[in-house]
């Protein structure tokens, strides 16, 4: 009984570690759910994928530039962030649904990944997409 507690706690530990954990460990961020509320520039599918965030110059400088573009938008946080990971919560206007919004940055090929899902729901209508191209607007200053 004991054995099987300890076994069941250590499971729910390791499925609760962070997706910064498993950025920073496999730079990859988490694949898009079957469902159409989410897009990466990691997913292989047209459904979901979405091109990475380009730069040129000093990572430190476009890191400091996403941090402004994503600041800027309305209803917008930082929750998570260390050199190379990021990850903001972005609530809807109406309802207050939280996306997550999570980023890489890989600074020997000049890009930062970039994934916007929903927590909830099937569909989102295209929020994520026009979310994260707003985004590379703002970031590239456009």
């Amino acid at each position: 009984m004991f054995a099987t507690r300890s076994i069941t706690a250590i499971l729910i530990v390791a499925t609760l570690m962070t997706s910064a954990t498993t950025a920073r460990v496999a730079r990859q961020l988490a694949a898009c759910p079957q469902s159409p509320n989410c897009v990466s520039s990691q997913a292989d599918d047209g459904q979901h994928a979405i091109k990475p965030f380009a730069f040129t110059g000093s990572a430190q400088t476009a890191w400091d530039q996403l941090r402004s573009a994503i600041l800027s938008q309305q209803r917008t946080s930082i929750v998570e962030e260390d050199a190379n990971y990021l990850h903001a919560e972005a609530r809807s206007r109406v309802f207050g649904f939280i996306d997550d919004v999570e980023f890489l940055l890989v600074p020997e090929e000049q890009l930062i990944h970039v994934r916007s899902a929903a927590r909830t729901g099937h569909s989102d209508f295209g929020v994520n997409r026009r979310r994260v191209e707003r985004l590379r607007r703002a970031f590239t200053g456009q």
